[in-house]
């Protein structure tokens, strides 16, 4: 019952605070086992416009996959999952360079969190000035942490030449990030960054990858649809034989 009230008391404390930003209330929702979807908000389009991002609850402590897209967030997240929880934040992985994947890099690298993005993403955010992890990884690799095992896998260039997704086989939980795009999508959105002629064969190394996932989260928008895969080849197909020949 404390806990329940303690949590009821922390968010009517930060729906205040979101009131006078503008910015909607940050959104937690379960997916499955010790997973967790959460979605902060950031400025696309000229509107607030929803960043889809994931964590783990471990015995070690929680485990963030992408940080929030922007500021207000960083923090409420923390005292969310202390909260719900009982656990601290220990380690984070972003899974491209782009603000609403390392918006939080520094924030929690200062808070003791040990932050990670491949070497590549790491010479993107200094190349474009994003914020950096503390720690840099090369090719596939695999994390232990508290008991759970998860890959982070590189299979090409797409939404941006180094996006990775990340795959836990146990579980068939797939984050492809913004590497996949939401059924409910009606174009690729944010291209600038994008290799639209390759991403489909490296989607296509996706699926012979980890085969049928049983939960995919994209980055953006319904992640509820496990079309999304398929969706978002049809859209790369539509956006290519649109171009001029």
């Amino acid at each position: 019952m404390k806990k329940a009230i303690l949590l009821f008391l922390v968010c009517l404390f930060y729906l205040i605070s979101f009131a006078q930003t503008g910015k909607p209330a940050l959104r937690i929702q379960h997916l499955v086992d010790s997973f967790y979807v959460y979605v902060s908000y950031g400025e696309f389009g000229g509107q607030n416009y929803p960043a889809n991002a994931m964590y783990m609850v471990t015995n070690s402590g929680v485990v963030l996959f992408d940080t929030p897209w922007d500021e207000v967030y960083y923090q409420v997240l923390l005292d969310s999952i202390q909260v719900r929880h009982g656990k601290k934040v220990v380690m984070c992985i972003s899974t491209h360079y782009h603000t609403d994947r390392t918006g939080g890099l520094t924030y929690y690298s200062r808070k003791g969190i040990e932050t990670y993005t491949t070497r590549l993403t790491d010479s993107l955010c200094v190349a474009f000035n994003e914020n950096r992890a503390s720690h840099h990884f090369t090719g596939d690799t695999t994390f232990t942490i508290g008991g759970r095992s998860f890959e982070a896998f590189y299979p090409g260039p797409g939404h941006t030449r180094d996006n990775i997704v990340l795959w836990f086989p146990k579980e068939k939980v797939l984050y492809g990030g913004c590497f996949i795009k939401s059924a409910s999508e009606k174009d690729l959105g944010n291209i600038k960054s994008a290799n639209v002629k390759e991403w489909a064969n490296s989607i296509r190394r996706l699926q012979h990858h980890i085969g049928k996932p049983a939960y995919i989260i994209v980055g953006h928008n319904d992640f509820t649809n496990l079309n999304s895969i398929d969706h978002t080849l049809e859209l790369i197909q539509t956006y290519n034989t649109s171009l001029p020949r």
